[in-house]
């Protein structure tokens, strides 16, 4: 049966090879269930939660700053609803088609589950490139996007936010727009500025939880963060604030990357160069060097596996690591990987990890930390409140223990113990299951 899925999903999406792989990983881990639980079969719950429930492909026409007009492509998936609206960030990148926007609305199904937050799944984007574009030519798009988008989402239905090349900027040009349009002020996009709905802790979030799940997994190791040695790639929110949070605990971070290349610091990387070039210049991380002359800075992202570590965080996207890339890393000794990115490691990377003993935590749980606290945004807008920095923190970081909790359990359950990629596809889809069994044939 588990083999016709796969077959079947392939044969109806062509050439989405990253929603494949996505769906690969999930369904072969809940077959076990499926045994456990012949309702789900008869009810075909794993034929119906691999099919969005609706799809949405858009035009999205803007002017240049020189008076050209450009067109670019619009996507929504709207995956499942199961247990709350669909929650799932956008994309603007070059690579996004609807294969890629797929895999991150399937993926997140059992992420949000996984929060124990009632949030189902979707993910939109474009493949609208932001870099180089100034913030008028940022803002004729967002602006564009949304003037159809806006008609698929709200409070209580979808609810988008930021993900690859949707920062602060794009969540509020997209806003204003969609608050001009339906003359109304809900929550209906997360990663919103702080005067205006936005929740503490956001811009953190993903990075911090993705380090609050990785102390978990070392708690069972009987290993300590402090003193280890720690290579992230990414230089964006997630990289920048796991490396905050490495730092903060006592390791040694000397390693991270962008696109083009990567830098490496001996004695550490230096976070507040990073920020001021990531954040606030938007400028390569290649400026590094001319900072820290002591740095290395190398062409091509990927070589920055090579780096000796105690700990990997593949932070940047997806398939990043490759089985190459992932015997490297345990040949130099890594004890933990961490994913921050989306599926940033290739199904046979997983495998390299397993089967050498290396903690593994997979993105769908480790990096969930981003859509928690865009949930308890949800929640701080639905009550027309703000809470501190503190508070925030705390029910994230509460979050992601129970996530560990979620997944370990589950891969015990299974006869698969120490195995998180299954416990955590196991947590997630069960919980869903559940609840489109009791919703019956929708």
């Amino acid at each position: 049966m588990v083999k016709h899925v796969i077959e079947e999903v392939i044969k109806r999406n062509p050439g989405e090879v990253e929603f494949h792989q996505a769906v690969q990983e999930v369904v072969e881990s809940v077959a076990p269930v499926l045994q456990k639980h012949p309702e789900y079969k008869e009810l075909k719950i794993l034929e119906r939660i691999v099919e969005p429930e609706r799809q949405l492909m858009f035009r999205v026409p803007w002017v240049d700053d020189k008076g050209n007009v450009q067109i670019n492509r619009g996507f929504r998936i709207e995956f499942n609803s199961a247990i709350g609206p669909y929650k799932g960030g956008l994309r603007f990148h070059p690579s996004v088609y609807i294969g890629i926007i797929k895999f991150l609305g399937f993926e997140q199904i059992f992420k949000n589950a996984l929060t124990t937050l009632p949030m189902g799944g979707g993910k939109g984007g474009s493949d609208f490139d932001p870099k180089g574009k100034s913030d008028g030519e940022v803002m004729r798009f967002c602006q564009s996007f949304m003037s159809e988008l806006f008609r698929h989402i709200g409070p209580d239905t979808d609810v988008p936010a930021g993900d690859i090349g949707v920062g602060g900027r794009e969540i509020g040009f997209m806003f204003g727009m969609y608050k001009k349009l339906r003359n109304e002020f809900t929550g209906v996009l997360t990663g919103k500025g702080l005067d205006w709905g936005g929740s503490l802790v956001r811009t953190e979030a993903t990075g911090y939880g993705l380090i609050y799940f990785l102390l978990e997994m070392l708690k069972d190791m009987g290993k300590d963060i402090k003193g280890a040695t720690v290579v992230s790639s990414g230089s964006g929110n997630v990289s920048i604030y796991a490396m905050q949070k490495c730092q903060e605990l006592g390791a040694k971070v000397v390693a991270c990357s962008d696109s083009n290349g990567y830098i490496y610091d001996k004695d550490g990387i230096n976070l507040k160069t990073v920020k001021q070039l990531k954040e606030v210049e938007r400028k390569r991380i290649k400026e590094y060097v001319k900072i820290h002359p002591k740095a290395v800075y190398e062409e091509g992202c990927d070589n920055i596996w090579k780096i000796k570590c105690d700990i990997a965080l593949p932070n940047a996207t997806q398939n990043e690591i490759d089985e190459r890339s992932a015997k490297k890393l345990v040949e130099n000794g890594v004890w933990a990987v961490a994913e921050g990115a989306n599926m940033p490691s290739t199904p046979e990377a997983v495998k390299v990890f397993l089967k050498n003993k290396v903690a593994f935590g997979p993105a769908k749980a480790a990096n969930a930390g981003g859509v928690a606290t865009s949930g308890l945004e949800m929640t701080q807008n639905s009550q027309r409140l703000s809470w501190s920095f503190e508070e925030t923190d705390k029910y994230l970081n509460r979050i992601m223990k129970d996530i560990y909790k979620q997944a370990k359990g589950a891969a015990e359950e299974y006869g698969a113990a120490g195995n998180l990629v299954v416990g955590a596809n196991i947590a997630g889809f069960t919980k869903v299951a559940k609840a489109m069994y009791a919703h019956g044939i929708v």
